[in-house]
């Protein structure tokens, strides 16, 4: 809401407003409904939708629905961006909980303050990153506007609230510092992608083999984090598709000469002189992984 009456400021005309319906709780309709007065009263395009979520993990299937729907209303209404309102004290909540995962950088960076709607091209931008919690409702009280509150944002059976109430209870641990971490992992980040892609350019020849089929020869000379990023893309451009954990395995595997399989992909270790030198260098071949054998 509170972005609503920001972005109703700073761009009268030229945004339009989504709210999503999980179908989890009866009181989502009048919550929607909420969001439609205030978009009238600030004459905001609007519309509603309701999604249906995946079995698994209750959030993460929410937030992939939910994602899924706005690049779509987002394509078809020919907007240039989706805005989220994710704040200082989600990305403080969120860094932690990552951290208390083991996940690596990309998974740090945590909230990124843009990027790409996930499995889209759609511009996502989060443009209140800097705002804390308590910052944002004041914008929303200030204003007069009625607001409701997700009861499950409080339910401590969900991770991401009990890390909440862990911050609101230790004042020492400072949501703007962890979310000023999060923005230097993220700039780490941006850097390491930044040099996968020139490794995957420079160092990965696509090939065929004798049958005509795709394959990729990659000359392995570059730190471990690096080499995950290029096997991914490897995989992917071979048309597998592969976690960075199982990357960073198979990485693993190669590196001590063994052979690997992810993603529908066979990659083999070798070791071959650089032409014209008398180095040696690792070298990893990829190919699509042949059919089975069954009896």
């Amino acid at each position: 809401m509170a972005m609503l009456i920001l972005a109703a400021q700073a761009l009268p005309g030229e945004i339009a407003v989504m709210s999503i319906n999980h179908g989890l709780r009866a009181e989502a309709k009048s919550e929607i409904a909420l969001v439609r007065d205030a978009c009238a009263q600030l004459d905001v395009p609007f519309e509603a939708r309701k999604v249906e979520l995946a079995r698994g993990n209750l959030q993460a299937r929410a937030r992939e629905a939910r994602y899924a729907a706005l690049a779509r209303w987002a394509g078809e209404e020919r907007l240039g961006a989706i805005a989220t309102a994710h704040h200082a004290d989600d990305q403080a909540e969120t860094l932690l909980m990552r951290l208390a995962r083991g996940s690596g950088i990309a998974g740090l960076a945590g909230v990124r303050a843009w990027g790409h709607a996930p499995g889209t091209e759609v511009p996502l931008v989060r443009p209140l990153l800097a705002f804390r919690r308590e910052e944002v409702r004041d914008i929303v009280r200030a204003c007069g506007i009625v607001t409701a509150d997700d009861p499950s944002n409080a339910d401590p059976s969900f991770d991401r609230v009990r890390v909440r109430q862990h911050l609101e209870a230790h004042d020492w641990l400072d949501p703007h510092a962890l979310a000023a971490s999060a923005r230097h992992l993220d700039e780490a980040w941006r850097a390491l992608e930044w040099y996968a892609e020139v490794d995957f350019a420079e160092m990965a020849k696509r090939e065929e083999t004798p049958a005509g089929e795709p394959r990729y020869r990659y000359v392995c000379n570059v730190p471990r984090a690096v080499q995950v990023e290029t096997v991914c893309r490897i995989v992917a451009a071979l048309g597998g598709q592969v976690s960075r954990s199982e990357a960073g395995r198979a990485a693993d595997r190669l590196w001590r000469g063994d052979n690997a399989s992810l993603g529908g992909v066979l990659a083999t270790c070798a070791y071959e002189k650089l032409e014209g030198s008398p180095l040696t260098v690792r070298v990893w071949h990829f190919a699509p992984e042949p059919p089975r054998q069954t009896h």
